[in-house]
């Protein structure tokens, strides 16, 4: 199924560089909802960042549907939310949620249940 992305890839302008790839679900890249809670997990691949941008308020079942996410590079949902640059140094593991006021700000990271 082709998916209408928010941002048109002309509009895409390089904010965040060289980071490598990222998942990220379609409430960013589809509805245009910003970044409301990041991880950033051990890379596995030479060109994963380790980084994976949700809206925050995705559902289990949203999440289990592989349709709902892709993969894109680090500097494609920059674009879609700038303020995440400052945060993409941060070493892994780490997560960000955004707060009351709007800013994203760290919580401790918990590790993905097997």
């Amino acid at each position: 199924m082709q998916k209408n992305f928010a941002l048109k890839a002309e509009q895409i302008r390089p904010l965040a560089k060289g980071y490598g790839g990222c998942i990220a679900t379609d409430m960013i890249t589809v509805e245009g909802k910003p970044v409301g809670y990041m991880v950033r997990e051990e890379p596995v691949r030479p060109e994963d960042s380790g980084w994976c941008f949700m809206a925050g308020d995705e559902s289990q079942d949203y999440m289990d549907e592989a349709s709902h996410h892709g993969i894109y590079d680090v500097n494609t949902i920059a674009n879609y939310c700038p303020d995440i640059i400052e945060l993409l140094d941060t070493p892994a593991p780490c997560a960000f949620e955004r707060n009351a006021s709007g800013k994203l700000v760290a919580i401790p990271y918990e590790a993905p249940e097997d």
